[in-house]
């Protein structure tokens, strides 16, 4: 199956999603947002790290910043922090470059690596992305963190271009049906930027009317 362009969503939602169902869904679908240290401090960094259409080359290495990609296979458009491009005799073209590069993304991220793999799925997605519009295969890539100051080399198997692909099969389900979906309350609630808008005391009412008596209760009261 492919995606035409206009049902495509955005890659980097598959963090979201993998991070809180219900946040990808308050931003993606409801076009909800609300900032926070960690959201301000994430952008100042892909900020330094972006810069559409620029190439710097170290050597063998071709370096490409705010690369954008899509995949009509995934239905995901976005775009890579960092894309590094490394001259070897199994690579595939570059158009306007001479010889073969194999590409390897790079992702940035504040902080330090999480308990999760959110952030992975962002990556090995970008991978999916490079590797159906460039007609190659990508076997590993890397995330960079912040914090730490360190390069993480993340392997590409196929239990993770799997998990991918269900995560996004998924996402295009509920964007299809405009649904946004109830959560649990979690420890994680308290570093989501979408805490005040989320309201998980309303998923956990039986019903919308309950919820509106017991609001107007609390007024009268």
């Amino acid at each position: 199956m492919e995606y035409n362009e206009e049902d495509f969503l955005l890659l980097s939602g598959i963090q979201h999603f993998a991070f809180c169902r219900r946040q990808w869904a308050l931003i993606h679908i409801e076009q909800q947002w609300q900032e926070n240290l960690r959201t301000v401090e994430g952008n100042i960094l892909h900020e330094k790290v972006h810069d559409d259409g620029f190439l710097e080359k170290r050597g063998d290495v071709i370096i490409s910043r705010g690369m954008s990609v899509f995949s009509r296979t995934l239905g995901v458009s976005g775009v890579c922090d960092i894309v590094e491009l490394h001259k070897c005799d199994d690579g595939v073209t570059i158009f306007g470059r001479e010889g073969l590069y194999k590409p390897v993304p790079v992702e940035y991220k504040r902080g330090k690596p999480k308990e999760n793999d959110a952030d992975i799925l962002q990556l090995c997605a970008q991978a999916m992305c490079l590797e159906e519009m460039l007609l190659c295969e990508i076997k590993e890539a890397y995330m960079f963190y912040g914090e730490t100051r360190h390069r993480l080399k993340v392997s590409l198997d196929m239990e993770l271009r799997q998990r991918v692909k269900d995560i996004f099969s998924e996402m295009h389900d509920l964007y299809k049906r405009r649904h946004t979906p109830k959560v649990k309350p979690s420890k994680s609630c308290k570093a989501c930027s979408l805490a005040d808008i989320c309201m998980p005391r309303l998923c956990k009412n039986p019903s919308v009317s309950k919820y509106i008596k017991d609001s107007l209760k609390e007024v009268v009261e």
